[in-house]
């Protein structure tokens, strides 16, 4: 990349009846300043009209191609992964995740390219703004320091915050066309991703500045739960969390820790960044929902 020219991006975006939100989100990515951004959409088999709206918005844009339609995924990670695998980003500087339903900052690209390039890192990735249907706003914080083994636990932040160097994300591209049933196993792609890029030893950066709204409804897939409500959830999901951590670590990290519970409690300082959090995961270890 020239640094007399903008960053050229690759956009990937998962959709699924999102026709009441996609427009507004399209149109804060195609509005980014100081970048030059091309967007790739894949529509999950949806019955509100996104795929038809989607299409007539890729014929009045030529910086938006909308892929193949038709395909059943059943869930944002195997779209996502889908997108990875049939987008040919070789030609761009940088490639970012997008949902369909939140709102970007005009700057959050150019940050995040500047970020990258001034920091000599291979993946960033953020903070963000939770907002609801109601106006109220929260910060979710997912820039706590990083453990050693975070990555088998939790994801580096929401998905639609993540922006790579273009042969960084090769190399999940060739992993995961290598491990294509594997990995479409695991339920969270941006759970996934972190734990490849950190097991790897690639520089991966949390930034503490939120630049976009990540929207709370009842549609999301994966949404923010606060306070009580957040360990109640989590205790009640342990054993699909138990199973989720098992696939990464065996795609990841076998050689790495072990998953013995004596193993975990005498590491539990290095599994999860933020604070309460190790505290419930050791709670969760000590009496064996984990």
């Amino acid at each position: 990349m020239s640094v007399n020219l903008s960053p050229n991006i690759a956009v990937l975006l998962a959709a699924y009846n999102g026709r009441q939100w996609i427009e507004e989100q399209v149109n804060s990515i195609l509005f980014q300043k100081k970048v030059r951004v091309h967007l790739f959409i894949s529509v999950d088999l949806s019955s509100d009209g996104t795929y038809e709206w989607c299409k007539e918005f890729e014929n009045k844009h030529s910086n938006v191609t909308v892929l193949e339609y038709g395909e059943l995924f059943g869930g944002a990670a195997k779209n996502f992964f889908r997108l990875i695998r049939d987008v040919d980003f070789s030609s761009y500087d940088f490639v970012a995740f997008s949902d369909q339903d939140d709102i970007w900052l005009d700057n959050k690209l150019s940050h995040a390219c500047k970020m990258i390039t001034s920091k000599q890192l291979d993946v960033y990735s953020s903070d963000v703004i939770a907002v609801w249907e109601d106006g109220r706003e929260k910060l979710v914080k997912k820039s706590y320091p990083q453990k050693q083994f975070d990555y088998l636990f939790e994801a580096g932040g929401p998905g639609c915050t993540y922006v790579f160097r273009h042969d960084v994300l090769q190399l999940f591209k060739c992993f995961l066309i290598n491990n294509w049933s594997a990995v479409n196993q695991i339920s969270l792609h941006d759970w996934m991703i972190y734990a490849f890029y950190r097991s790897q030893g690639n520089t991966w950066y949390i930034d503490n500045q939120p630049l976009m709204y990540y929207r709370q409804h009842a549609s999301n897939q994966v949404g923010f739960n606060f306070g009580l409500k957040a360990y109640f959830t989590r205790l009640m999901m342990s054993k699909w969390y138990r199973t989720e951590v098992e696939k990464i670590f065996n795609l990841t990290a076998p050689a790495v820790i072990s998953l013995d519970r004596i193993t975990l409690i005498k590491q539990f300082c290095q599994l999860r960044r933020r604070p309460r959090d190790v505290v419930a995961l050791l709670i969760m270890l000590v009496v064996r929902v984990f």
